[in-house]
Order: structure tokens, then C-alpha cells, then sequence
């Protein structure tokens, strides 16, 4: 049941709204001044705040400009019948959903209310979805090259410099791409990732850059490429180093002038996107061996981050494995399982050679098939070394 308080001053007013929202089977609070109202928002949680303007002791715009500093605060209407264009532009600017003059209109009211509600519901469940996506991408590990790998994030993240991130497949490039862009003064706006290798050459023009309907015989009609979706965003492209020098020519040319041109199109399209790029590939040896262009390579590496192989970093082991544990239970809605210091002790000496993507493999291998508490004898029967 959604919570909702009423701020005013005038009693019939507030036990008016009183009834109409206890009708729609609401929670109704009251406060009779801007000071009470703002106090109630400090003791308690509210999803909707019906505000007078006018009010003795703190008027109604004081209070919506102190609530929205609160760590939670809820959408606010406000509701007066002295109103004015001014107040109403005043209000909006300082974050109120709507201004509603009196005596309210009852089907207006009922459906701002409910609108209004919608609205926090949808920035309650964005702030969750971006708590868990920010979860997800979690950076684990206390060793000397991850903490290096931090460091970096945290001086590069906030600039538009672009960014090379190198390493062994299953490493966590695309983990440390998604650090950089949620630290970025781009986090609020899009983050797209190619994966170069996995579409095919003569399509990835047409992925990256979009095309116009009938540019090719599966054209059916006009679509927007990757840098295009990006807009004022970041663009992830993994294993660039698979990429066409066809492709690459105009990877190129959107770097140098920020702009694209569609498959089957001469027209030219601004884009402001921050370009991160991944490989598990030498590009040096790549560029001597003609499959690189070496201009885009120093257009693409103002930042080069070395991402370390997992038996660089032993010493981070038992805290992925805590949290794929962690993470293991959570997806499957059981408990936690645990692991003994000998079975952590063993699996620090594998080589892994697959890397990150490899361990967490094997822990939910040792989840599913092992005891409650994965031992030594779990590792020997279920994992492959």
C-alpha cells in the first residue's frame, strides 16, 4: 500500500484529500505546517507528498527544496489556490511531479497521484536494477596488479579518454570496461558492447554503423547502428583485434571527426560516444603483420590497461570464490554452500588457464555436484585438474 502525506495548513483541506485517497485505498498521513511535514519525512518513508505552497512558518517550495536533499525522497504534487505560472515553473524546476491548483479537480488529482506513484516506483526499481548490474560488474581482489587495475579505472573513468583494455580471454575485460563507464560522467546514458568476433565481416558495418532499407538484400528497412544507440554514452568493442581493416577504416574516421555514415547512406551522422576497445590479441604484432591499422591502434590506446591472468593473482582466489558462492546461492534461491581451507588451498594451485570465466565454472561444478561444505575430496572428484 503506497504511502501518501498531505502538507497544509487548512484542516478541511487536508481531511478533503483525507478521504478521497483512504477511498482509493491509500495510507494517509497529515501535516498542519511545512515544519511538521518535513519532520514526518525525516522519520518516516513516504512515496507521495501532496504540498500546499502557501504555509506559516516554512512555505511549501522550502519544504520540497529540503526533501529532495533527503537520502529518500519521495515524488512531490504541490497543490495551491493562490498558484501561479511562475510557481508552478519554480516548483517543476526544483523536482515536484506536477502543480495542481485548489480546490483540486478529483479525477485530475486521482490520476496525478497515480502517475506520480508510477513514477517512483520506476526510479525505486531503476536504483535496484543499478544496484545489481553494479553488483554484477563488481570488481574482486586485493592483489598488487588488480589494485593497479583500480587505481587506473579511478583516474581514467571520469575523463572521455578512449581506453585499450589487454589481457587472456575469461580475464574480466569487459568487468573492467563496464568500472570504467559506470565511474564516467557518462553512467546515467547508454553502454553498448560489440563483440567484433562473433558477427560476421561483411556484417559488422552494418552493426556498428546502421543502414538504410534496401542497402543490401536483407534491408528491410532502416536501422541505427551501434555508435548511433551509444549516443552520449560509452561503446564497448571486444575483440577488436578481429575486426575488418574495412570496418577498421571507418572505426577510424568516427574516432578522428565523431562522425558515421550508414551503410548505403552519404549522409553524414554526429555521434558523441567514448570508445573503449578490448583484445586478447598482440596488435603490435597484428599492425607488423598488416592485420591492424597502426593509426587506429594509437587512436584507440591514449590508455592501455593490462588486465592480469588469474595465476598472476592467486592471492585473489578465495575472495572470487567467496563471492561466486555468494552470487551461486542468490541465483538459485539456496543457501550459501561453504569450502574448507583445504579445498581453497588446492584450488589456488591450479594454473587456470581459462582465467576468471574458468573458476566460476568450476565453483558452480562443485556447488551442484559437492557436499554442503565443498572439501578436498570434492575438488579431486569434480574439478578437472
Amino acid at each position: 500500500m503506497s504511502k501518501i502525506l498531505i502538507i497544509d495548513d487548512e484542516k478541511v483541506i487536508r481531511s478533503t484529500l483525507r478521504e478521497i485517497l483512504e477511498y482509493e485505498k491509500f495510507e494517509v498521513s497529515e501535516a498542519q505546517d511545512g515544519e511538521q511535514g518535513l519532520a514526518k519525512l525525516k522519520e518516516e518513508d513516504f512515496d507521495l507528498v501532496l504540498c500546499d505552497v502557501k504555509m506559516p512558518k516554512m512555505d511549501g517550495i522550502e519544504v520540497l527544496d529540503q526533501a529532495k536533499a533527503l537520502e529518500k525522497s519521495p515524488q512531490f504534487i504541490m497543490i495551491s489556490a493562490h498558484g501561479s505560472i511562475e510557481t508552478a515553473v519554480e516548483a517543476t524546476k526544483k523536482g515536484a511531479f506536477d502543480f495542481i491548483p485548489k480546490p483540486p479537480d478529483l479525477n485530475r488529482l486521482l490520476l496525478t497521484v497515480r502517475n506520480a506513484l508510477d513514477k517512483n516506483n520506476l526510479v525505486t526499481e531503476t536504483k535496484v536494477l543499478k544496484k545489481k548490474l553494479s553488483k554484477k560488474f563488481d570488481m574482486v581482489g586485493e592483489s598488487k596488479p588488480i589494485l593497479h587495475v583500480k587505481e587506473t579505472i579511478e583516474k581514467v573513468a571520469p575523463t572521455d579518454a578512449r581506453v585499450l583494455i589487454t589481457g587472456p580471454n575469461g580475464t574480466g575485460k569487459e568487468l573492467v570496461a563496464h568500472w570504467i563507464h559506470q565511474k564516467s560522467n557518462r553512467s546515467a546514458n547508454p553502454f553498448v558492447a560489440v563483440n567484433c568476433a562473433a558477427i560476421p565481416s561483411e556484417l559488422i558495418e552494418s552493426e556498428l554503423f546502421g543502414h538504410e532499407k534496401g542497402a543490401f538484400t536483407s534491408a528491410h528497412k532502416q536501422r541505427a547502428g551501434k555508435f548511433e544507440q551509444a549516443q552520449t554514452g560509452t561503446l564497448f568493442l571486444d575483440e577488436i583485434g578481429d575486426m575488418s581493416l574495412s570496418a577498421q577504416s571507418k572505426v577510424l574516421r568516427a574516432l578522428q571527426e565523431n562522425l558515421i555514415n550508414r551503410v548505403g547512406s552519404d549522409k553524414d551522422i554526429k555521434v558523441d560516444v567514448r570508445v573503449l576497445a578490448a583484445t586478447n590479441k598482440d596488435l603490435k604484432k597484428e599492425i607488423e603483420e598488416g592485420r591492424f591499422r597502426e593509426d587506429l591502434y594509437h587512436r584507440l590506446s591514449v590508455i592501455l590497461i593490462q588486465v592480469p591472468a588469474l595465476k598472476d593473482r592467486k592471492d585473489d582466489i578465495p575472495l572470487l570464490i567467496e563471492k561466486f558462492l555468494s552470487d551461486i546461492a542468490a541465483e538459485s534461491g539456496d543457501s550459501k554452500r561453504g569450502i574448507t581451507k583445504e579445498a581453497l588451498a588446492k584450488l589456488q594451485e591450479f594454473p587456470w588457464t581459462g582465467n576468471i570465466r574458468e573458476l566460476r565454472n568450476v565453483v558452480e561444478r562443485l556447488v551442484i555436484l559437492g557436499e554442503p561444505t565443498i572439501s578436498l575430496d570434492d575438488i579431486k572428484k569434480y574439478a578437472d585438474y
